[in-house]
C-alpha cells in the first residue's frame, strides 16, 4: 500500500480529534488549539467523553456519535485505546488517521495496523507529531510554531527535528506546502510520501530528514521516480558509525553504514546535504530552475580576498575555475581598461573597490556571453565608494536582458545592513543570492551534483563491450556443493571456477594434494609459480604463511610445499588441509592492483565495492560503493569516485588501463550477484588491470542459504530475464521478445524514424518527427518494480543489424492496482499480429504482478487500436472532457505479485 487514501490525510474535508482536551500542556489541548486556529475550511469535531467543549466547540462522547464521517481521525489517547479507536473510525468509513500516541508496544502497533487494514485506512505514526498543510489551513499537530505557506515539503523522522526546522525556517520567512512527522512509521513511510508529494503540483521541492529507512526497494523506487520530477534533498543523520548505531537504537531500525546510504542516495538521484542551512539553500537554488551544464565557474568581484575565498571553496568542492575566452578578454578591455603590462584578465575577475553599477553590468554581460563558463558568481563587498543597491539593480537588469540565453548567475552581497535591500531585490527577481561566497559556491556545487545525478538517471549507457554468456550451470554446481557440505567459504580454486564461468579472466590454477603433485602441476604450467595452501578452514592464507610467490622450478615448488605444511600446522593446527593450489604467476609489471567485491547489507541487500586493491586495501580505504544491478555507465561512474581512477587513465610512464575491461568486470560481478542469491560475500583481490585487460589473481566467495529468494533481496529490481521469449508472426518471421533496457535507446529512435507521420500522431496525440533524448531515456530507463516495457527485436533485412519492430509498456500506479498501457509497432509491420501478441504478453505480465486493471487513452480515429482492444476484451468508455479521445480498460484477474 502506498498513496492510496493519502489524499484523506492531507486534503481532508473533515477532521475528528479523538482525545481533545482543555487541560493545559497536554497533546490533546495543543492539537485542538492548532486545529481550530489554523483556518481549516471544514468541520473539526473534538471527541472526549468527559469534556463538554474544547476550544469553544461542543465535544462528542464517542466516534459513533459524530454527526458525519470524518475523512481524517487524529488520535491522542492512551496506547491501549488506539486499536479500538481505529476500529470505530474504520466502521464509520474514515480512511486516514494520525496517531500521536507514544509509548505503544510492538504488539499494540501490530494490532493497530491489523485493525486498520480491512478498512484500507492509512495510519501516520504512532508517536507522530502530526501533519501540517499550511495552504489548506490544516495544522493537525502539536508543533509550537504555525508554519508559513510555501511550496517546499518537509518529511522528518524525528518530531523534534521537524519542530526545530519549522521554527528555523519560519524566522527566515521560509514557507512549506507540507510538514509531516513520520513517528514510528507503522504504515506511512518515506516511500509513500515521496510518491504522494512527487505528484502534488503545489510541491516544488521535497526535503527529507532521515535517520533510517525501511522497505528498501519501495524507497528506491519512490525516490528514483520523485527525483525525476522535482528536487529531492535529504539530510541523513548518522555519518559516523557511532551516530548510526545511536540512530538505530533510537528508531529500532537496522544500522547501515553511511557509505551505503551515500550509494543509495546517489543511485536514487537524491541530493544529500549536511545541515539545515545547506538544506534550504539547496532547495532555494534548485527551485529557481537555474540550468547548470557543467562545473566551470566564473567569479566577478570588487574584492580580491572574497574572490580568493570563493576559489578555494570551489576547488575544494570539486569544481573548476572557468578560463576567459579571447572574445571575453576583448569585451572586458572596454569597461575595465587594459591590464598592467598587457596581461590577460584572470578568473576571479576583480573589477576594483570603486566599481560602478555600469562597470559591474558590462563585466557581467561579457561573462554571460562566454560559453567557456557554466555559471557566473557575482560578489560584492560593502564600499563607501559605491552604492550597493544600485549595483544590485544593474546586475538584475543585466540578467534580465540576457534572459533568453538562460545563463546561470548567482550572487552574494557581503555584509549585514548594507546588503539587506540588495538581497531583497535579487529575491524578487528570482536570482539566487547568498550571504557569503562559501555559501554561494556550495550552492553552485549543489546544482552541479544535482545535474550529475539527473544525468546518471537519464544518460544512455553504452552497450556491453562483449557478448557475455555466463555458465550458470557450473556456478550452480560449485555453490550447491559447498552449501550441501555446510561450508561457508569456497576454496580459491572453486572461487576462480565461478569467476571463469562468468567470463572474468583468471590465472591458470590447479589443485595438488601433495608436494609431489604440486611440483608436477608447476612443470605443466611453466614459468613463475604462486603456491598457496588449500583449506576450507583458512580464509586469509597469508596470515598463516600459506602463500609463496615467484617460484621458478618444480623442485623449488616441492621444497616450499613441504615447508608450507610445517608452517601451517604450527600456526593453524586445527585446519584441515586439502592440499595446494598451484597457479601461474601473472607477469604484468605495469598492472595496477584493484579490488572488486560485494557485501550483503541487511537493509539494502548486496552492495558492490570497487577500489584500490592489494595487501594495503584496508589501510588505504580508497573505494566506492554501488547497488546492483549495474550497467557500463553505472560501473564507470562508480570507478570515477575513487582516487586510483585518475592513475588508471595513464600516469607518467605507465600506460592507461583498459577501463572498459574493468567496468565490464564490475558488470559481470553484478550479474553474478543478481543470479545467485546464495553468494553472501565476495572479493577479487587483487584484480590486475593494465592496457591489455584484467586478470583475477585471488578471490574469496562466501555462500549460504539466502534469507530472501531470488531478486527479492535486491533494493532495485533487476532485469527480468524470465520474460524473454521468441514469437512468430503471421508471415512466419520470428522475433525475440524481451524487457527493454537502457541501452535500447538507439533502437527506440530507429523505430520512431521508421514510423509514418500519421502513426506517430495517433500514438503521441500530436505531430512528432523525433523523440528527444530525455523522452527516449524515460521510455528505456524504467523501474522494473513499477513499469515494464517489452520489445520485439530481430535482424534488419538490409543490414543484419538488430532493430526494434514493436514495443509495449505499462506503468502502474504506486498502489500496483491500475496500469496505463502504450503500444507501438513499425508502420510496415501492420496486419501481422505483432501488436496483438505484445498486448497479450503485457496483460499476462500485469496479471502476474497482481494488477487489477489496465487502461489506456486512444484517439477516436485510431480504429485499428480500438478494434484490437475490443478483441482483447477491453471495455470502451467515452471521454466527455475530450470528445476526440476514448478510454479503454480491461479488468484483470490479479494473480500473485512477482
Amino acid at each position: 500500500m502506498t498513496v492510496r487514501n493519502l489524499d484523506k490525510l492531507f486534503k481532508p474535508a473533515s477532521i475528528a480529534l479523538i482525545g481533545a482536551s482543555r487541560k493545559p500542556g497536554t497533546v490533546g489541548a495543543v492539537v485542538a488549539r492548532n486545529l481550530f486556529q489554523a483556518g481549516f475550511d471544514g468541520p473539526v469535531m473534538p471527541v472526549n467523553p468527559t469534556e463538554r467543549a474544547v476550544e469553544g466547540v461542543l465535544t462528542y462522547k464517542t466516534v459513533d456519535s459524530l454527526p458525519i464521517t470524518p475523512d481524517l481521525g487524529v488520535i491522542c489517547t492512551a496506547p491501549d485505546t488506539v486499536a479500538a479507536t481505529i476500529d470505530a473510525l474504520g466502521k464509520r468509513g474514515t480512511k486516514a488517521a494520525i496517531v500521536m500516541t507514544k509509548g505503544m508496544s510492538a504488539d499494540q502497533i501490530q494490532t493497530m495496523l491489523e485493525t486498520a487494514k480491512p478498512y484500507l485506512m492509512r495510519v501516520l505514526g504512532p508517536n507522530s507529531l502530526g501533519a501540517m498543510v499550511p495552504g489548506r489551513g490544516m495544522n493537525a499537530s502539536f508543533a509550537p510554531v504555525a508554519p508559513r505557506k510555501g511550496d517546499v515539503a518537509l518529511v522528518a523522522q524525528s518530531s523534534m527535528v521537524l519542530t526545530s526546522i519549522a521554527d528555523w525556517a519560519t524566522s527566515r520567512g521560509i514557507g512549506f506546502s507540507h510538514l509531516v512527522s513520520l513517528g514510528e512509521r507503522g504504515d506511512v513511510d518515506f516511500g509513500d510520501l515521496l510518491d504522494y508529494l512527487a505528484s502534488d503540483v503545489t510541491v516544488r521541492a521535497i526535503l527529507l530528514y532521515i535517520e533510517s529507512i525501511t522497505h528498501a526497494r519501495k524507497f528506491m523506487s519512490a525516490a528514483r521516480s520523485a527525483s525525476r520530477q522535482k528536487p529531492v534533498i535529504v539530510i541523513k543523520a548518522g555519518r559516523s558509525d557511532e551516530a548510526q548505531e545511536a540512530a538505530a537504537s533510537h528508531t529500532g531500525a537496522l544500522a547501515v553504514s553511511d557509505a551505503v546510504y551515500d550509494a543509495v542516495f546517489r543511485r536514487a538521484g537524491v541530493l544529500r546535504v549536511n545541515d539545515l542551512a545547506e538544506l534550504f539553500d539547496a532547495a532555494g537554488t534548485l527551485g529557481t530552475g537555474v540550468p547548470i551544464t557543467g562545473d566551470r565557474l566564473a567569479i566577478l568581484t570588487n574584492g580580491g580576498g572574497m574572490g580568493v575565498m570563493a576559489t578555494d571553496k570551489l576547488i575544494q568542492a570539486g569544481g573548476r575555475l572557468a578560463a576567459l575566452a579571447p572574445e571575453t578578454q576583448e569585451a572586458l578591455a572596454g569597461p575595465l581598461g587594459p591590464q598592467p603590462g598587457g596581461a590577460p584578465f584572470r578568473n576571479p575577475l576583480r573589477i576594483g573597490a570603486d566599481a560602478t553599477p555600469k562597470r559591474y553590468a558590462e563585466a557581467l554581460n561579457a561573462l554571460m556571453q562566454d560559453t567557456g563558463n557554466d555559471a557566473v558568481l557575482v560578489l560584492h563587498c560593502p564600499s563607501a565608494l559605491t552604492d550597493s543597491e544600485a549595483i544590485a539593480q544593474a546586475v538584475a537588469e543585466t540578467v534580465q536582458a540576457n534572459k533568453a540565453r538562460r545563463h546561470p548567475v548567482l550572487t552574494s552581497w557581503i555584509g549585514d545592513q548594507s546588503a539587506v535591500e540588495a538581497r531583497k531585490l535579487f529575491a524578487e527577481a528570482r536570482i539566487p543570492t547568498y550571504s557569503g561566497p562559501s555559501d554561494a559556491v556550495r550552492a553552485f556545487m549543489h546544482l552541479v551534483r544535482y545535474r550529475r545525478s539527473q544525468q546518471l538517471l537519464m544518460e544512455t549507457p553504452p552497450s556491453v563491450a562483449e557478448d557475455f554468456q555466463p555458465d550458470e550451470i557450473t556456478v550452480k554446481k560449485v555453490v550447491s556443493r559447498a552449501i550441501a557440505e555446510k561450508r561457508e567459504w569456497l576454496s580459491e580454486y572453486e572461487a576462480k571456477r565461478v569467476l571463469a564461468a562468468y567470463g572474468i579472466p583468471v590465472v591458470d590454477t590447479r589443485i595438488a594434494q601433495t608436494p609431489a603433485e604440486a611440483a608436477t602441476a608447476a612443470r605443466v604450467i611453466g614459468g613463475p609459480i604462486a603456491l598457496k595452501i588449500l583449506s576450507h578452514d583458512i580464509t586469509h592464507k597469508s596470515d598463516v604463511g600459506g602463500v609463496v610467490l615467484g617460484l621458478t622450478s618444480p623442485e623449488q615448488v616441492w621444497e616450499e610445499a613441504e615447508a608450507m605444511l610445517a608452517r601451517v600446522a604450527e600456526l593453524a593446527p586445527e585446519a584441515k588441509i586439502e592440499g595446494f593450489t598451484v597457479q601461474e604467476m601473472a607477469v604484468r609489471p605495469d598492472a595496477y592492483e584493484l579490488i572488486v567485491g560485494m557485501t550483503e547489507n541487511e537493509m539494502f541487500g548486496p552492495v558492490l565495492l570497487f577500489g584500490e586493491g592489494g595487501i594495503g586495501v584496508e589501510v588505504v580505504e580508497d573505494y566506492a560503493l554501488a547497488l546492483p544491478p549495474l550497467n557500463m555507465k553505472l560501473a564507470t561512474e562508480q570507478m570515477s569516485r575513487t582516487r586510483i581512477h585518475r592513475q588508471l587513465q595513464g600516469y607518467r610512464s605507465r600506460a592507461a588501463v583498459d577501463l572498459d575491461a574493468v567496468a565490464l568486470t564490475l558488470n559481470k560481478v553484478s550479474q553474478l550477484v543478481v543470479d545467485f542469491p546464495e553468494i553472501a560475500e565476495m572479493d577479487i583481490n587483487p584484480l590486475l588491470a593494465d592496457a591489455d585487460g584484467v586478470t583475477a589473481l585471488d578471490a574469496r566467495i562466501k555462500v549460504g542459504v539466502p534469507a530472501l529468494p531470488g531478486a527479492a533481496r535486491l533494493a532495485i529490481r533487476p532485469y527480468p530475464k524470465a520474460l524473454e521469449d521468441r514469437i512468430t508472426i503471421k508471415d512466419g518471421r520470428q522475433f525475440q521478445v524481451r524487457p527493454i533496457l537502457p541501452e535500447d535507446e538507439p533502437l527506440v529512435h530507429h523505430l520512431v524514424e521508421n514510423q509514418t507521420a500519421e502513426d506517430l500522431r495517433l500514438r503521441f496525440f500530436a505531430p512528432l518527427k523525433r523523440l528527444s533524448h530525455q523522452a527516449a531515456a524515460r521510455l528505456t530507463q524504467i523501474d522494473y518494480d513499477r513499469e515494464m516495457g517489452l520489445i520485439a527485436v530481430g535482424p534488419d533485412p538490409q543490414t543484419g543489424d538488430t532493430i526494434m519492430y514493436g514495443v509495449v509498456r505499462i506503468t502502474a500506479d504506486p498502489d500496483n492496482r491500475r496500469a496505463e498501457y502504450a503500444v507501438m509497432v513499425r508502420s510496415d509491420m501492420k496486419g501481422q499480429g505483432l501488436g496483438y501478441i505484445l498486448m497479450n504478453k503485457i496483460l499476462d505480465y500485469a496479471r502476474s504482478r497482481g494488477i487489477k486493471e489496465v487502461y489506456g487513452e486512444v484517439l477516436r480515429e485510431n480504429t485499428n487500436m480500438l478494434n484490437m482492444c475490443r478483441a482483447l476484451g477491453f471495455v470502451r468508455k467515452e471521454n466527455l472532457d475530450e470528445p476526440g479521445v476514448v478510454e479503454v480498460r480491461i479488468e484483470l484477474g490479479g494473480g500473485l505479485a512477482a
